[in-house]
């Protein structure tokens, strides 16, 4: 079959690299990818975000399957675009994408269905929300509602940064995505993410994972939009991942299709595990990113038959057949990244480094330049690796780290620090 996959950072090279593994696949169409996925996939500069675009395209090239990537297509409805066209499509409605889109309607759906998260307050003003926080004390988390690329969630630690963060917010720092603030409660626990697909009736969990989100060792420094990640996660263990089924995600799924907003694709909860329960801090409506690699680099193959079983309405039939091993991947940053960094910088070394099952190199931020590939983003490169242990996945990943020649870029040197 010919399939398309929306999306140009780690995450596509990711989800390509799986597709790419599966016989089913003819045709590899990536728009509009990356130097790294020009590698394995053909790329195509086409504007993800217009749905009309999209189905065009799709036309053109007799494109049997669409996969989207990123989030900010999902919220601009071009899934319900390619499925008004009759396209087979991953990824959900406009509608149910409100679950990542929107953190107060998620707070809403949480107390719909008795969801265990933490208590909140949503506000539209900077005045009222200042006093809220005056009142509740620090620490506490003060979120942009709308999609802000991974960056809108601050966990404050002193009532000043809370304060700072509103101002921030309301002043425009994340655009209309600060419209709206959500103040919530501080959690306590580890936090962990939780994969499921789901048809809009059943529920198919693929894996756990847990990132990196701060820039520097010791989880120090500003947030990010992740700096690595491994699976599985051990603190979610299969009791835990029980609960967060019976009493998150299955009420979840089962209140968004009572709305009429069935939801259709990956449904990823962020959970905050302390006393062996888990409570939600978010959801995502795509798969994470960096999380996509270690899931897709043990999952390989499958993940293709995942998607379609998701997307034909076919789930209840399909299982997930792990591997009993663990991946881990390391994010490749450029100086300065979270704040101001410079593009075009050479990265050398990675064609002398292995390709195959168990060792990749996922692209994000790249591009190719005069035959060299070059930096392009803020977060440029996945070194990710399997091995039997946990500290296996993380020696190996380190190792090609190493030997990838880029001076004008960093990693975390800790990743799998938790688990291990």
């Amino acid at each position: 079959m010919n399939i398309l996959i929306l999306g140009s950072g780690g995450r596509e090279h990711a989800l390509a690299w799986a597709v790419k593994q599966n016989p089913k696949t003819d045709r590899l169409i990536v728009a509009p990818g990356n130097a790294g996925v020009a590698q394995l996939a053909e790329v195509a500069d086409l504007d993800i975000l217009d749905g009309a675009a999209v189905v065009t395209f799709c036309a053109e090239n007799a494109i049997d399957f669409v996969i989207i990537g990123p989030e900010a297509p999902l919220a601009a409805g071009v899934a319900d675009a390619c499925r008004a066209a009759g396209l087979l499509t991953f990824g959900p409605s406009a509608a149910a994408a409100r679950l990542e889109a929107s953190k107060a309607f998620t707070k809403e759906i949480c107390d719909a269905c008795a969801a265990p998260t933490a208590g909140y307050a949503r506000f539209t003003e900077a005045a009222p929300a200042r006093a809220y926080i005056a009142a509740k004390g620090a620490p506490i988390v003060v979120k942009a509602d709308g999609l802000a690329a991974g960056k809108g969630v601050i966990v404050a630690l002193s009532e000043a940064e809370a304060l700072a963060a509103i101002d921030d917010m309301f002043s425009g720092e994340f655009g209309a995505a600060g419209a709206e603030v959500v103040i919530e409660d501080f959690m306590t626990g580890e936090e962990a993410s939780f994969f499921v697909l789901t048809d809009g009736i059943s529920a198919l969990p693929i894996g756990t994972a847990q990132d990196h989100k701060r820039v520097g060792d010791g989880d120090t420094g500003p947030n990010t939009g992740g700096m690595g990640a491994y699976s599985p996660a051990p603190v979610l263990t299969e009791a835990v991942q029980k609960q967060a089924m019976d009493e998150i995600v299955l009420p979840t799924i089962a209140e968004m299709a009572r709305r009429g907003t069935p939801y259709q694709g990956v449904l990823y909860a962020g959970l905050m595990i302390e006393n062996g329960r888990a409570r939600l801090v978010e959801y995502n409506a795509r798969f994470g990113d960096p999380e996509t690699q270690v899931l897709m680099l043990r999952l390989g193959a499958q993940a293709l038959d995942l998607m379609l079983a998701c997307a034909e309405g076919r789930l209840a039939e399909a299982q997930v057949n792990w591997a009993d091993d663990h991946a881990l991947t390391v994010v490749m940053a450029a100086n300065g990244y979270p704040g101001p960094y410079a593009k075009g910088s050479q990265i050398r070394g990675l064609e002398e480094l292995p390709e195959d099952s168990r060792h990749m190199v996922f692209h994000a931020g790249t591009a190719e330049r005069d035959g060299s590939t070059i930096a392009a983003g803020g977060r440029v490169l996945n070194v990710t690796a399997r091995g039997a242990t946990l500290a296996d996945a993380q020696k190996a990943a380190y190792a090609m780290v190493d030997a990838i020649d880029w001076p004008g870029g960093f990693c975390r040197r800790d990743i799998g620090w938790r688990a291990l």
